[in-house]
């Protein structure tokens, strides 16, 4: 099984119950993260925002609701798809998001189309990053922006080891109660210690044509926005 549809198996299995789990484990913080990390470039009324990996719409609804004029999502996960049109319904903005299915190593979209990439706690688990990472420099526009959310290792050993504990020990068992799938949060410790993280990550984005790339560190470092402006 490649690793797509190990992905698509794992959000399939905890649709239902993705957004309850989210913003309980993360005390609903993960609102806050999502607002931080938009609120620099999506502020007006002009921008057309690709938001890959969309789940179940989160990152999607809050472009929207920040200003952007057209947002795109895609996800691997019909599952995940299904919810998120449910949302965006049910906020009455229908008419600026629109949700398909879409793979962000092939991407179905032309050169130069978007202002802005978005990407929230989906890019550790892409099949082929660095391919990936090549079709968002494609279709964003000369000057275009890349927006990463993505869990990271705190540096404080301290905190470090806290949150090793919670995410190793306490997260499989609260997503067993809540979801009946306890492997799909096994996985997710796993996933965020083998992604790139902090300069590491940083330095890869400008491997692949973006500059201008920083990353501010959020919740004493168990979460990263990473930033990036697309070469003309």
């Amino acid at each position: 099984m490649t690793t797509n549809e190990n992905n698509i198996q794992i959000f399939n299995s905890i649709a239902k119950t993705y957004d309850k789990l989210n913003h309980f484990l993360s005390l609903n913080i993960d609102k806050q993260w999502r607002s931080k990390a938009l609120s620099k470039y999506i502020n007006n009324s002009t921008v057309k925002v690709l938001d890959i990996a969309c789940g179940t719409g989160d990152f999607a609804i809050k472009c929207a609701q920040l200003g952007a004029r057209e947002v795109i999502g895609i996800d691997l996960s019909p599952s995940m798809l299904e919810i998120a049109e449910k949302k965006i319904k049910n906020k009455n903005l229908d008419s600026i998001i629109h949700v398909q299915e879409g793979d962000c190593a092939n991407l179905n979209f032309d050169d130069n189309t978007f202002d802005i990439v978005t990407i929230a706690f989906g890019v550790r688990n892409f099949e082929d990053l660095d391919k990936s990472l090549k079709e968002i420099h494609r279709v964003l526009k000369d000057n275009g922006k890349i927006i990463i959310l993505e869990f990271t290792l705190p540096r404080n050993e301290f905190i470090r080891t806290l949150y090793n504990f919670y995410i190793n020990k306490i997260l499989p068992l609260i997503g067993k109660l809540i979801s009946g799938d306890k492997n799909a949060y096994i996985y997710l410790p796993t996933s965020i210690g083998e992604f790139l993280q902090y300069e590491d990550f940083t330095n890869h984005l400008e491997r692949f044509g973006f500059r201008d790339v920083s990353y501010k560190s959020m919740t004493m470092g168990i979460v990263c926005g990473y930033y990036g402006t697309s070469d003309e």
